[in-house]
C-alpha cells in the first residue's frame, strides 16, 4: 500500500520537481523571490484556459441557489481552509445567509488553526460530515483538491454524486488525468510548485482566483450587485457601514448627509434606499419593484419606468 501511494504521487504533477527551482537551497534572498514571482505568473494564465468549465461550474450554482439549495465546499488542509474563507466572506459582502455557502474541512474546525493529521486520510468522516449538514440534491458540492486524490474530498463528492447533488471538483492536475465522475471539472495546471509538493503555493494561489471567481460572478447573477458594487453587504461593522452610505453616494449622486436619512428610512438595506432615490418612492414601494425585479436594482428601475425588460420572467439572472 505505501509503495502503491507512492507510485501515485509520483505520477502527479503536483507532486512533481520543478527544474526552474533545482537550485533553491543555493540562492539569495532575491533570487527566490524572483523565482517564487515568476511562478506564480503563470497561475492566472492556468485559471483562464478553465474559464469554460468555470462557467459551467457557475450555471449549476446559480440554478441551485434559485432552487433554494446551497454550494458545499469540501476540502482538507489548504484546500480546505480556502473554501472554509470564501465561504465565509459571502454573508458580509454579499448579504447571503451563513448556510447558503458553506465550508467543509477535514477534521472540522480545529483542522483551520493546526493541520490534524490522517483527517485527509478519512473517506467515511466525508461522508458523515456531509449527513450532518444535510446534504441534499439541491444541493451543489464542490471538492477542492489540488492532487485530485484525497480520500476526504473523493468521497465527499461520489456521496454527493450518489445522492442526485450535482458536483464540481477543483484541482490543479491535468484534465487529462482526471478520472473521477463529476458534472463540471476545473483544472487550472499550474505545474510543479517551487517547493516540491507545497500546494499552499501556485496550487492555492489557483484555487483561490476560482473561488473567488464563482462566488462573485454567481452573486453578480443572483441581483447582489448593482453596477460594480455590492448592494446587499451587512452592515455589521464600521467600516461597512460607512461603504453602505458610500455606495448609495456612488449609486445616486447625493449628499453623505441624504444617503445616511436614505439608509436608515430603508433599515439599513442599501438596494432599497438607492431604488427610494433614484426614482422617489417610499420603502415600501421600492421593496415591491426590487421583488418583482427578482432583486436586481436595473430591472426595478425598468419596471418603475415602463421600460420593457425581455430578462424579467428569469429568477437566477440567465442574461
Amino acid at each position: 500500500m505505501p509503495e502503491q501511494l507512492s507510485n501515485e504521487l509520483a505520477n502527479l504533477i503536483t507532486e512533481q520537481r520543478n527544474p526552474a527551482s533545482g537550485r533553491l537551497d543555493e540562492s539569495t534572498t532575491e533570487q527566490i523571490l524572483r523565482l517564487i514571482n515568476s511562478q506564480d505568473q503563470l497561475v492566472p494564465v492556468a485559471v483562464e484556459h478553465e474559464i469554460p468549465f468555470i462557467v459551467q461550474a457557475i450555471d449549476l450554482i446559480v440554478d441551485a441557489f434559485t432552487m433554494g439549495g446551497r454550494l458545499i465546499y469540501v476540502g482538507a488542509g489548504t484546500s480546505g481552509r480556502l473554501g472554509v474563507i470564501d465561504a465565509a466572506e459571502c454573508p458580509p459582502t454579499f448579504g447571503t445567509d451563513p448556510s447558503m455557502i458553506v465550508g467543509m474541512i477535514a477534521g472540522g474546525a480545529p483542522a483551520m488553526f493546526r493541520s490534524q493529521e490522517g483527517a485527509e486520510d478519512n473517506a467515511s468522516q466525508a461522508v458523515v460530515d456531509l449527513r450532518a449538514i444535510n446534504l441534499s440534491p439541491r444541493d451543489v458540492c464542490c471538492g477542492l483538491a489540488a492532487s485530485r486524490r484525497t480520500p476526504y474530498v473523493v468521497a465527499a463528492v461520489a456521496h454527493a454524486r450518489s445522492i442526485g447533488s450535482r458536483t464540481i471538483f477543483i484541482t490543479t492536475n491535468p484534465r487529462s488525468q482526471f478520472n473521477l465522475d463529476v458534472d463540471v471539472a476545473i483544472c487550472p495546471e499550474v505545474g510543479p510548485e517551487v517547493l516540491m509538493g507545497s500546494t499552499r503555493m501556485k496550487s492555492g494561489t489557483a484555487q483561490k482566483l476560482v473561488l473567488n471567481m464563482l462566488t462573485t460572478t454567481a452573486m453578480v447573477r443572483m441581483g447582489k450587485v448593482y453596477q460594480n458594487m455590492m448592494v446587499d453587504l451587512q452592515q455589521t461593522n464600521e467600516k461597512l457601514v460607512e461603504r453602505s452610505r458610500r455606495i448609495i453616494m456612488l449609486a445616486t449622486n447625493v449628499s453623505y448627509a441624504e444617503a445616511e436619512k436614505a439608509l436608515i428610512e430603508a433599515e439599513g438595506r442599501v438596494k432599497i434606499a438607492i431604488v427610494m432615490i433614484l426614482i422617489h418612492v417610499s420603502p415600501a414601494e421600492a421593496r415591491r419593484l426590487l421583488e418583482r425585479g427578482n432583486g436586481f436594482i436595473h430591472r426595478a428601475l425598468a419596471i418603475a419606468g415602463g421600460i420593457g425588460d425581455t430578462t424579467l420572467s428569469d429568477p437566477a439572472g440567465h442574461l
